[in-house]
């Protein structure tokens, strides 16, 4: 669309510019002819007609076609404790390309019938939350070590 309206732009303004032919400075007087395009004279005020430079369309980055009457929602909804268990319903370009509603169903009841087993089985979670470990505490020998090479080697024993 930008493209075509860059090349109509750039024609109309090509289309504008009337060549102008330098008068003839003769001394006899001139012979009755037709006007021809090289005689034609530019109107008043147009004289300085400036041409538009290249017109280049750049490609979107997206794959999605740039939609200009789009509805923008102005309200942007911060996350919230129920966002995580949300989740859109597919469109059905995606239903489409993952094999239709059938394979999604069938998928959907193999990812349910193994929750069920791993829940019957007592085993673990296939996600789990990550849980920090205390930091390491140092025997009282490991201590007295790091001492003593801090004061051979000049390094600093951090302050307890």
């Amino acid at each position: 669309m930008l493209v075509v309206l860059g090349a109509l732009a750039c024609f109309h303004a090509q289309a504008q510019q009337v060549p102008v032919a330098p008068p003839a400075e003769t001394t006899a007087a001139p012979e009755a002819t037709l006007p021809t395009d090289q005689d034609a004279q530019l109107p008043a005020g147009q004289d300085n007609v400036t041409t538009l430079g290249e017109v280049r369309a750049i490609k979107p980055e997206d794959d999605e076609p740039l939609d200009l009457y789009r509805f923008k929602n102005p309200v942007q909804a911060a996350p919230n404790r129920f966002s995580k268990n949300w989740s859109e319903p597919p469109t059905p370009e995606q239903v489409g390309m993952s094999g239709g509603y059938l394979m999604m169903g069938i998928g959907y009841g193999l990812m349910k019938a193994g929750q069920g087993l791993n829940k019957l089985t007592g085993g673990p979670d296939q996600i789990q939350s990550a849980i920090a470990r205390p930091p390491p505490e140092l025997t009282e020998q490991e201590r007295q070590r790091a001492a003593e090479y801090c004061a051979i080697n000049g390094c600093t024993a951090p302050e307890r």
